[in-house]
């Protein structure tokens, strides 16, 4: 059943599907038949002062005469089209298109766009409440940017405010379907723009749509190469449409990326207002990131007197404070001017492919340099790692060396106290008799012992007298001898006894002798001995001293070998590593050789084509026609010396000039930092000439 319009008034107190506050979800179900019920003379009378205005976009005459045919209103037409989308989409898509660059109507905006991005079913869609419960790693950049988003509008201001939140959602659900970009600043504005228009899991929907569809992915990635790419195509269209604004730009310094970069990433969204920003976002669901194109130049172009007159900080306040109010009254006026730009899609897929190439080149040659500095950084940690072992090897040498040294110092002290030993006791042995003596000295006492043995003999029969004496004068005295007979024999037996002491005197005397030869002999036998095993000692001590001399002096020679292979070796590998680091220094010296040679042609090729292109060139056809002119008329013969010489004067003045002007023109690209003075120079001196 169709529902009343009082009914749909009352569900729509302020303002019924504005750009500030969200569509519901239930409105979207009976747009076609509430829009086919809406006030047909009120829709009349705006869309006639519509086409009133003049700010018609329809730019074709065929599609102007089928809009003229078609007696229905605006809201009525787009309810038809919304009806019969499939059948606009395939016969009548001029005419969808001419519509869509005149303007959605802001009722429309949410299912129109659902059904430009094919958004109206997708199977994200029932994911989206479990995605909610999840948790993302980037709840804290969005929760940190959200405040950011859109601060002055009334759907978002305030913390914790239900624009906010349903925006976290969203973010917040992307950020998890797409892991590789997640979130990125930019993005909250378009999808902010979304929730304006549709509920949450719709906007959620749209916006995975056009982040896969309309290039915004490769946009919002990390490496942001497709942003690279929209300011390389940019910057030729600036140089190729606007060359006297390019050269400002570069005089100044004034680089693409500083206005353009927000241009692309948010759509004009935080560039101009909200009104003229959601126009430029109709044509985008429709034709994609080429209106972004055609919409920047269009302002710079719009600009270009004022900007030219600027300096860069000037440029940078009137980018802020000017231009986003420029077409508050008539967005239209923007969206005409942008698609009177000239816009080659062919070229601009063939600027795509120069610029992969380009990026390629400078990624291999980052590889390289990466590669060649890698290298480098191994090399020195090898050489430092060389140097710290060869210092530790070194200096482990030098204390072994020192500690042989010391132990050479002691052996030599030892060998030499054996040596003083065994010439004391050689100078000992030389007293000592020799075999001979000792032969001579056995000899002796062989004899004195037998002296001995003779003197016990002799004194046994002395003893053996002496008895018989005895028993003799006890015969005698039993016998009463006479007095003078005792006297004698008294006097005789005094005698003997005389003689027995005496020998037996003698007799002591030569046992104490023998008994001094015997001591001598067992002390000088003991001496030999000890002699000779102190000899025998000293030399088995000697031999093993010499010995441990030679292995020590063979270990000594061993390690200054090893010492000096070591440091030929330290030598050899810190000459390769130097090498090495000339040879890398010599590569990176030709790869930055090369990027200066391409950089020069990149810049010759730059001039050739601004010479090529530019109104001087026809001049100097000119100038050098005159000048063959006047050469003419100076080989043929004249009476006039003066005029001849007149004209000697104006070809090498006309000479003079064209030289100073192609002069000017090679020297304005070589010396960046007085760009600006020079082409005002250049057209001081061309403007009177022409």
């Amino acid at each position: 059943a169709k529902i009343p319009r009082s009914h749909f008034e009352k569900k729509n107190n302020s303002s019924t599907f504005s750009a500030s506050q969200p569509v519901p979800a239930e409105w979207s179900e009976c747009w076609t038949e509430v829009l086919l019920e809406a006030d047909s003379k009120s829709m009349r009378s705006m869309s006639g002062s519509r086409r009133n205005s003049g700010s018609s976009l329809v730019s074709s005459s065929s599609a102007s005469s089928n809009l003229s045919h078609l007696e229905e209103d605006t809201w009525i037409l787009w309810g038809r089209i919304v009806n019969e989308w499939e059948e606009w989409r395939r016969k009548k898509d001029k005419l969808l298109k001419e519509l869509i660059r005149k303007g959605i109507p802001h009722h429309f905006r949410a299912i129109v766009w659902q059904l430009l991005g094919n958004a109206t079913d997708m199977p994200v869609k029932n994911q989206y409440s479990e995605l909610l419960k999840m948790s993302s790693p980037c709840e804290k950049l969005i929760r940190r940017d959200i405040a950011r988003t859109y601060p002055e509008h009334e759907f978002f201001k305030g913390q914790d405010s239900l624009g906010q939140e349903v925006l976290f959602n969203v973010m917040k659900a992307y950020s998890l379907v797409d892991r590789e970009v997640g979130y990125c600043q930019g993005s909250a504005f378009i999808v902010g723009l979304l929730l304006m228009q549709m509920p949450e899991e719709e906007a959620f929907c749209v916006f995975v749509r056009l982040m896969q569809e309309y290039r915004l992915r490769e946009l919002f990635k990390p490496s942001m190469a497709e942003l690279g790419l929209c300011i390389y195509q940019f910057e030729y269209l600036l140089q190729e449409q606007l060359p006297e604004l390019n050269v400002h730009f570069r005089s100044q310094s004034f680089h693409t990326s500083m206005y353009a970069s927000s241009w692309f990433l948010t759509l004009f969204l935080t560039f101009l207002p909200l009104p003229v920003a959601t126009r430029i976002f109709d044509i985008f669901m429709y034709e994609g990131l080429e209106i972004i194109f055609r919409v920047g130049l269009a302002i710079l172009q719009y600009n270009q007197t004022d900007l030219i007159q600027l300096d860069m900080e000037g440029m940078s306040q009137h980018f802020q404070k000017v231009i986003p109010h420029q077409f508050d009254s008539c967005p239209d006026k923007l969206i005409l001017r942008a698609y009177q730009v000239k816009y080659n899609p062919k070229r601009m897929k063939k600027l795509e492919k120069e610029y992969t190439t380009i990026k390629n080149k400078e990624m291999e040659e980052q590889i390289e340099i990466k590669r060649l500095r890698t290298e480098n950084r191994l090399l020195k940690q090898r050489i430092e790692t060389l140097e710290k072992y060869t210092e530790q090897f070194v200096s482990n040498l030098q204390t072994q060396l020192e500690q042989s040294r010391l132990r050479e110092a002691e052996l030599l002290g030892a060998l030499k106290e054996m040596q003083d030993k065994v010439l004391d006791l050689e100078k000992r042995s030389s007293c000592l008799p020799d075999e001979n003596n000792l032969a001579t000295l056995q000899e002796e006492v062989k004899q004195m012992k037998l002296r001995e043995l003779e003197t016990l003999r002799s004194f046994r029969e002395m003893q053996e007298a002496v008895t018989e004496l005895n028993q003799r004068w006890q015969l005698h005295l039993s016998e009463s001898p006479k007095k003078n007979a005792m006297n004698e024999l008294q006097d005789k037996l005094m005698t003997v006894r005389l003689r027995e002491a005496q020998a037996q005197a003698e007799l002591r005397e030569v046992k104490l002798k023998a008994l001094q030869l015997e001591s001598q002999n067992q002390i000088h036998s003991k001496l030999i001995g000890r002699n000779d095993q102190e000899r025998s000692a000293l030399q088995d001590r000697l031999q093993m001293v010499a010995n441990q001399n030679k292995a020590l002096q063979a270990q000594l020679n061993e390690m200054k070998r090893k010492q000096a292979e070591s440091d030929c070796k330290s030598k050899e590998e810190v000459m390769a590593v130097r090498l090495r680091e000339a040879d890398s220094m010599a590569a990176m010296a030709e790869l930055r050789q090369k990027i200066a040679e391409l950089e020069i042609q990149k810049e010759e090729g730059l001039i050739q084509g601004q010479l090529n292109h530019s109104d001087s060139r026809q001049y100097i056809n000119q100038l050098r026609d005159q000048i063959a002119e006047l050469k003419n008329e100076v080989r043929q013969p004249s009476p006039h010396s003066h005029k001849r010489a007149l004209s000697h004067i104006q070809v090498s003045h006309l000479s003079e000039m064209l030289g100073f002007e192609l002069f000017h023109a090679l020297l304005y690209w070589e010396e960046k930092k007085n760009k600006l003075r020079q082409v005002k120079t250049f057209s001081d001196i061309l403007i009177p000439l022409m």
